[in-house]
């Protein structure tokens, strides 16, 4: 297959990235990194996450960070909303897209939201309703889908089915997550190919941790297999916390310098890319995780 001549970048740096940061971060400094995300010109930007603050203490004030970033025409600016609750918060936010999320393991599952799959699914249904009614799209995530802390190898049948009912209930897109990293190319075609059978490829993205090393190969061998929408974080953010040992997601300034090489089309400038990175780690007082990044410092 060729590859794809423009690809989306999905920029989840401020949500997925900053989630698992220790230090608290101020909301201007959360609205001045979104501010220059977007003049980067990346067309989607996860702002923020409707959770309680109990429990992902960084997502606190995503309502004031929503009210203070100035919003570029054509820049789609997103929430997680993980229950109705959280949904109800984004609509008075006047969040017009928003994200929810399942895990294809079902211990995972069990871990990070205390549910089985299936409950957590049954749990997405009034919150698609109320979506649709107010004209918001909905985009889906499924985590561990190349590999759980607590299970291991997770077969792509089962990552497909959970990925399935996500679509089936009206997520526009499915993105699969390797959510600690393990994966590596075969594996990931060969996911893709099992998904690909219910889900046309134009509707499903890839969200790679850079764990291994293999985030970039693995999206290189999703371009192989037709995708052409990537979730990436600004300077390598991110983590996750139910996954020991996992290291952030795979970094938007070496994606980018991915698809540069390969001629693919993004309309993100890599210099602004890289300024807004430097920002973001100033704030947080650490070296970005960014080899592009860090081979032009």
């Amino acid at each position: 297959m060729s590859l794809p001549s423009s690809v989306r970048l999905v920029e989840v740096g401020p949500r997925d990235g900053l989630q698992n940061e220790k230090q608290p971060i101020g909301v201007n400094d959360k609205i001045h990194l979104i501010n220059q995300l977007s003049a980067s010109g990346l067309g989607y930007i996860e702002v923020g996450s409707f959770v309680s603050p109990q429990w992902v203490p960084q997502m606190a004030g995503s309502a004031e960070v929503f009210a203070g970033i100035e919003q570029r025409d054509g820049v789609i600016y997103a929430a997680l909303t993980p229950n109705l609750k959280g949904l109800e918060g984004a609509i008075a936010a006047g969040v017009k897209e928003i994200a929810v999320f399942a895990a294809a393991s079902e211990s995972f599952s069990q871990r990070n939201i205390n549910c089985s799959i299936a409950q957590s699914i049954q749990r997405f249904v009034p919150v698609l309703e109320l979506a649709k009614a107010q004209g918001i799209n909905v985009r889906g995530y499924v985590s561990c889908v190349l590999g759980c802390p607590y299970e291991g190898a997770i077969a792509p049948e089962q990552v497909a089915a959970v990925a399935r009912e996500l679509y089936t209930l009206g997520c526009y897109e499915v993105s699969l997550g390797d959510t600690i990293g393990v994966g590596t190319p075969g594996q990931t075609r060969r996911l893709i190919e099992t998904v690909a059978v219910d889900i046309p490829r134009d509707k499903l993205a890839g969200h790679f941790h850079d764990t291994y090393g293999q985030a970039l190969a693995n999206i290189y061998a999703s371009l192989l297999e037709g995708i052409s929408v990537f979730d990436s974080s600004i300077a390598g953010l991110g983590g996750c916390p139910y996954a020991k040992g996992a290291t952030g997601n795979v970094a938007t300034e070496d994606v980018l310098y991915l698809m540069n090489g390969l001629g693919i089309e993004t309309g993100v400038k890599l210099d602004a890319l890289i300024e807004a990175g430097a920002g973001i780690c100033s704030v947080l007082g650490r070296e970005t995780g960014s080899r592009v990044a860090r081979a032009q410092q």
